[in-house]
């Protein structure tokens, strides 16, 4: 039976993301193919997925790395979550379902019932599960693919500290769902925008592999040695 690209897309993607392949590492078509089980033709295509979402970029002599987004890409990243999560909230205000009512009502029970416990190794990916019920409930598929493609990419490039104030994240989201569910579009997109603000502050830049970090002093010698070069031949 033939595995869909997509299926192989979302395997590399998750590995990227969990870091199982370093910044700047080789993705070379066999030993993806051998990894996962698969031919070389929906690795293939995968990786030119991945390449268009940011996640790999094709280098001269190389071929498919892992791509090494810049601190100011990773900032940039959180910015547009704040503008377009909003966004989201308003269209679900607008074009959601019962049945996207109920699996909200339903994540924000659970997340204040586990906050109120103290069970904080459940809220991470309870509030992961609410903003992607939350994305579909817009009723926009390239909307929801945006803000999917963000959450991977943020996961990727920051560690989320776990929040001081767990009931009261829980509240916002509580807040945000009575919005959504009275089609109340303005207060859904004010009340997500000011929590989305708020959860930026807990996002910290991953540290750099050691891989990375062999690459920056290679790059700073290079430097020095030219700056080197450069100061020796204005003496002279």
């Amino acid at each position: 039976m033939r595995i869909p690209a997509h299926s192989v897309c979302t395997a590399i993607r998750d590995d990227i993301v969990s870091g199982v392949y370093e910044r700047g590492g080789r993705l070379t078509e066999e030993l993806l193919a051998r990894r996962y089980g698969v031919s070389r033709v929906p690795v293939r295509e995968a990786l030119r997925t991945l390449e268009a979402e940011g996640f790999v970029v094709t280098r001269r002599h190389a071929g498919a790395c892992v791509a090494e987004p810049t601190e100011q890409e990773a900032a940039d990243l959180l910015e547009i979550r704040t503008l377009l999560e909003p966004l989201g909230a308003a269209r679900a205000a607008q074009r959601r379902t019962e049945a996207h009512l109920k699996v909200l009502r339903g994540l924000v029970r659970l997340g204040q019932e586990r906050s109120r416990r103290g069970q904080s190794e459940d809220l991470r990916s309870l509030g992961g599960w609410f903003h992607e019920t939350l994305a579909q409930s817009s009723g926009s598929p390239g909307l929801t693919a945006l803000l999917t493609q963000l959450r991977h990419k943020i996961a990727w490039m920051y560690v989320v500290e776990t929040s001081a104030a767990p009931v009261e994240a829980w509240a916002e989201h509580a807040a945000i769902v009575d919005a959504v569910a009275r089609g109340d579009a303005e207060r859904a997109r004010s009340l997500t925008a000011a929590h989305t603000e708020r959860s930026t502050a807990v996002h910290r830049l991953r540290a750099p592999s050691r891989a990375d970090r062999g690459r920056d002093r290679d790059r700073d010698r290079v430097r020095d040695s030219q700056h080197a070069v450069n100061t020796v031949g204005l003496r002279h």
